[in-house]
C-alpha cells in the first residue's frame, strides 16, 4: 500500500505552499511592527484605514498591504494548481 500527500507529488505546489508560509510570516511580523507603532503613537490599532498615518506607519502599512495582496494572489494560483492537478 503506497500513501502519497499531494503537495509531495507537485514540486511546483511545495514552492507554492513554502512561499506562502514565508509571505505569512512576513505579514505577521510586519503587522506587529506596525500594530506597536501604532499605539506608541497614542493610536488604536483597529483604525488603521481610518487614520492618516505619519511617513514610517504609512511605509508600514502599504507594505503590509502589498503582501495581502501576495498572498491572495499566491493563493489564487495555488487555487488553480489544485483544479488543474485532479484533472490529471
Amino acid at each position: 500500500m503506497s500513501v502519497e500527500c499531494c503537495s509531495m507529488s507537485n514540486p511546483e505546489t511545495s514552492s507554492l505552499e513554502a512561499a506562502q508560509k514565508e509571505l505569512e510570516e512576513r505579514l505577521r511580523v510586519l503587522d506587529e511592527q506596525l500594530r506597536s507603532g501604532m499605539r506608541a503613537r497614542g493610536f488604536d490599532p483597529a483604525q488603521d484605514q481610518n487614520l492618516a498615518l505619519t511617513g514610517p506607519l504609512a511605509r508600514l502599512y502599504m507594505e503590509r498591504e502589498n503582501l495581502r495582496e501576495k498572498l491572495e494572489t499566491l493563493a489564487g494560483s495555488e487555487n488553480t494548481n489544485e483544479v488543474d492537478d485532479d484533472r490529471d
